[in-house]
């Protein structure tokens, strides 16, 4: 049996990915290694929880004593661990910068250690920065515009270090617009989705007109799996959705399936230093034999019934006094 350690995989790409990896191979142990702060909730992991080759270690991946016994203990370290919200970098740079970079640097420390086999580094479309036309790919030059897309390119150019100056075997994945199950709602489809339900404004950034390559949380995770199973060391894999759609055509998306109207709609001050366009060329994991299988308009609004039909799970985060605290000051300032 491999022995898989996932960190920050209470969250929402990576506990999909946590069941995604126990639905497809029966010779994976997975230790979730999670803080739980505002994003991680054990809950997301509520249907592996009894599957004897999973476990779950409380830890912050920012401290030495914390990460050195379970990289010790395993044989592939995957880093989804991260502040992964623009808005929050915004108002914190320091506590993500933190995270995205120092608690990287923590894990490479123990992952040279204890010579891992595989270490991979999840990393984002926005370590590009905007592009108004055309795709990015692996060998274009990185020009991130926020905190967050900052804190993730030092992170990744910190982990691909330790694979030239100690030969750590790293590969770096850069994955586009996610969507799906289990996203913190303070993210643009399940806050609007559970704003929606409760009668409140949906706030636009600007013109709405903000571009994404739209991505199954599901297809991501079949990204990661193949440039585990098939990448290089010292490789880089782009995971894109293959759909470029404007922020105000998925919000009229929402607004169609759960039956209200566009008076819902207010534009509000747009987010400082908001990037206008991303777009990935995947051809390179496409030509590995990975292949999306989910299509974006079926697989958006199953998405949208999806917090339609888990109203219980949303509510509690988005009532939780640190994610109401943040929320309230933040959008007040964005009127």
């Amino acid at each position: 049996m491999k022995k898989l350690l996932v960190t920050g995989a209470a969250g929402f790409i990576g506990s999909n990915f946590v069941r995604y990896m126990l639905d497809k191979y029966d010779d994976y142990e997975i230790t979730v290694f999670d803080a739980l702060t505002y994003a991680g909730h054990l809950e997301n992991l509520e249907d592996v929880k009894d599957d004897p080759r999973f476990k779950f270690i409380k830890g912050d991946i920012r401290k030495a004593e914390d990460v050195e016994e379970p990289v010790k203990n395993s044989d592939i370290v995957i880093n989804f661990a991260a502040e992964s919200h623009v808005d929050r970098s915004i108002a914190d740079a320091e506590n993500t910068m933190n995270t995205n970079v120092m608690g990287v640097l923590t894990l490479c420390e123990a992952a040279r250690r204890h010579d891992i086999e595989r270490f991979v580094q999840i990393s984002t479309d926005e370590v590009y920065g905007d592009i108004d036309e055309g795709f990015s790919k692996e060998t274009d030059p990185l020009s991130p515009n926020s905190p967050y897309s900052a804190g993730k390119t030092g992170g990744e150019l910190l982990a691909r270090s330790y694979y030239r100056t100690y030969g750590l075997p790293v590969i770096v994945t850069r994955g586009s617009n996610t969507y799906g199950p289990y996203q913190q709602p303070e993210k643009l489809v399940p806050l609007f989705v559970s704003n929606a339900m409760e009668g409140k404004s949906l706030p636009v950034y600007g013109d709405g007109m903000q571009i994404r390559d739209w991505l199954h949380v599901m297809d991501h995770c079949s990204g990661v799996d193949c440039a585990l199973h098939k990448g290089e060391p010292g490789g880089i894999y782009n995971i894109g959705g293959g759909n470029q759609r404007p922020n105000i055509e998925i919000i009229k998306i929402i607004l169609e399936v759960t039956g209200k109207d566009e008076s819902l709609i207010k534009h509000v001050a747009d987010r400082p230093g908001h990037d206008r366009r991303y777009a990935l060329d995947a051809s390179k994991l496409l030509g590995m034999g990975w292949q999306r299988t989910h299509d974006f308009e079926t697989a958006m609004r199953d998405t949208v019934r999806w917090y339609m039909d888990n109203t219980a799970w949303w509510k509690k985060i988005k009532e939780s006094e640190e994610n109401k605290e943040f929320a309230d000051k933040w959008y007040a300032n964005r009127k």
